[in-house]
């Protein structure tokens, strides 16, 4: 068996060096939510098109109520009424005033507006009991401006941006394509679920999780269920690659008599880029090439497939959707236990449990078991980094979250 040379922080580094974003498409600014920006877009229009109205009041010349007060009121003529959308336009002269909606055109003359509840109404006039506050106006330009750049190539795309975005009179948004991911589950043993389950065979639970994780940002899948057998394997992996952007294996990734994931690979002539990490679990990770369609090779235990996937193939497929930081979300959390039984040469996993406090959350390690059912739970993932074999209760780490 080769030794495990590579370590996690060079394993990531190679995957984000060797992988690059999908080309480019155009997609409805509805459908952009949570995609990445391919290039800049700059503002088409101004936001507000036009000064208007924040509040219902009345809109005025300043200096025409600059001294008024409730006991020394100032009265002007009304000249009529403007609201949010409406065409028409009054101008305003000494004296007078026009009553506006919020989000209604600010009159041409005035340059103020003093808020209704300091406005005793009458028919025609109206006694005005305050200045004129020019935080009353919403200027034009004043949440986009013509010209401006309000979106950068490999900024993701949240829906109060979209909402920015439309303000700015875009409705077709250019986004990195996410990839088309092919999953292949290995092993005599597996069958999919739905089928009938016969003696000694187990449901593809480990495909599932990973196409479960695709779909959460939004990448389709393909997935598939090869026994052990040389020629079905070397089909599949050559078809999956032909037909999607990535590849993922799920199981026959170590050195065992059926483990011929990488050996076929090989023999189908993938650029091998690394196999095997200094991280537990999930050492058997491995990442190459296949016509030039990156190859996740991962364990086939429960906790090893997960850990590879998360910490290796995830931001690589991230990667090829456009993400400039791919992976799991991070936080700072305070370890409410001691985490031991590392090894200094390598980056020790744990699955966890956060609780919220009104300081650091704090992080609750799991049993290392090798089940399903025990990650089940899971909402977070800390290390024992390399270098180190213990951390100690109380101490303040990053952690990855889950959910």
């Amino acid at each position: 068996m080769k030794s495990i040379s590579l370590g996690l922080k060079d394993a990531l580094c190679l995957t984000l060096e060797n992988i690059k974003p999908l080309s480019a498409e155009n997609v409805p600014l509805i459908d952009s939510v949570d995609r990445v920006a391919a290039s800049d877009l700059h503002a088409l229009v101004d936001s507000p098109a036009m000064d208007s109205s924040r509040k219902d009041g009345y809109a005025v010349l300043s200096h025409d109520v600059a001294k008024a007060t409730a006991e020394t009121p100032v009265r002007l003529h009304v000249l009529g009424s403007m609201a949010a959308g409406g065409e028409n336009n009054i101008q305003v002269e000494p004296g007078t005033t026009v009553r506006v909606l919020t989000g209604a055109a600010i009159p041409t003359g005035a340059d103020g507006v003093v808020a209704e509840e300091y406005v005793k109404k009458g028919v025609h006039e109206v006694l005005i009991e305050a200045f004129a506050e020019p935080k009353n106006i919403l200027r034009r330009g004043s949440d986009v401006a013509f010209g401006k750049c309000i979106l950068r190539k490999g900024q993701q795309i949240s829906p109060i941006l979209a909402g920015l975005l439309a303000a700015a009179g875009h409705s077709i948004v250019p986004v990195f394509r996410n990839p088309v991911v092919g999953i292949i589950g290995t092993g005599d043993e597996i069958v999919a679920p739905g089928t009938p389950l016969t003696e000694g065979k187990l449901y593809a639970s480990n495909i599932t999780t990973l196409a479960g994780w695709c779909n959460i940002y939004r990448m389709n899948t393909r997935i598939t269920i090869v026994k052990d057998d040389h020629a079905a394997l070397f089909d599949s992996l050559k078809k999956m690659a032909a037909e999607t952007d990535a590849v993922i294996t799920s199981g026959g990734a170590w050195t065992g008599d059926h483990d011929m994931v990488a050996p076929i690979l090989e023999e189908l002539g993938w650029k091998e880029i690394f196999h095997r990490i200094r991280m537990g679990p999930g050492k058997a990770a491995g990442l190459g090439f296949l016509d030039k369609k990156p190859v996740f090779i991962l364990a086939g235990g429960p906790p090893s497939n997960l850990m590879g996937f998360l910490q290796i193939a995830l931001p690589g497929i991230l990667a090829l959707s456009g993400h400039s930081s791919p992976g799991l979300p991070r936080i700072t959390a305070r370890l409410a236990s001691e985490l031991s039984e590392g090894d200094p040469d390598w980056t020790d996993f744990f699955f966890g449990t956060l609780e919220m406090n009104d300081e650091l959350p704090n992080f609750f390690p799991m049993p290392k078991r090798s089940r399903l059912s025990c990650l089940a739970d899971a909402t977070a993932v800390a290390s024992i980094p390399e270098g180190k074999a213990y951390l100690e209760e109380g101490s303040v780490i990053s952690v990855q979250m889950l959910k």
